[in-house]
């Protein structure tokens, strides 16, 4: 029985390894509101070696639609400036001299619909993991069946794991549907 917990617990980890990264991903997804979390690629120099933008400024949002960064040096507003043209979030640095702000445009409908599919692409990926987990655990109990482990037993391994797959799909989906519904809301 404790082999079985092993490979249960194993499949388990790695499916809520694939949620996470899943709800980390779908963050990272601007869907015409400002999120800060769009920000966390970019790297700026800083005394010779590249950091977060968060760890030399800070970040926040006065309202639904802009950023606002504040520099925690005088002499970072320029690198900062470039660390951000030059990344691929695609909005245009704005600054008055104390802080910089990123107005975040409100979304086309054909980049909705791009911005959808890119969620999808992403839910789909994670659908895999799980898959892979799932099928991994059960190759494992096979095995583990031929090394000793009574058929019952694997059978009902097999069982448990089915649902837990069926448990992270189900938060797959709803992920993805809350994200679809975040994008699609002018």
């Amino acid at each position: 029985m404790n082999d079985l917990n092993q490979f249960l617990d194993a499949a388990r980890d790695r499916m809520e390894e694939a949620i996470a990264f899943l709800d980390d991903s779908l963050a990272h997804i601007r869907a015409g509101k400002a999120n800060v979390k769009i920000l966390d690629p970019i790297r700026v120099e800083y005394y010779g070696s590249k950091v977060p933008l968060s760890n030399v400024a800070n970040i926040s949002l006065p309202d639904q639609r802009t950023i606002a960064i504040t520099p925690w040096e005088k002499n970072m507003f320029r690198v900062i400036e470039k660390a951000i043209i030059d990344s691929n979030i695609g909005i245009m640095p704005e600054s008055n001299g104390e802080m910089i702000r990123l107005n975040i445009p409100p979304l086309t409908e054909d980049r909705r619909k791009q911005l959808v599919r890119d969620s999808k692409a992403e839910a789909e990926k994670a659908r895999v993991s799980v898959r892979n987990a799932r099928r991994d655990c059960i190759d494992g109990l096979k095995k583990a069946t031929k090394s000793g482990m009574s058929e019952d037993v694997a059978k009902d391994g097999e069982e448990r794991v089915q649902k837990l797959h069926d448990k992270y799909m189900k938060k797959i989906d709803e992920l993805f549907a809350a994200k679809e519904k975040e994008i699609l809301t002018v």
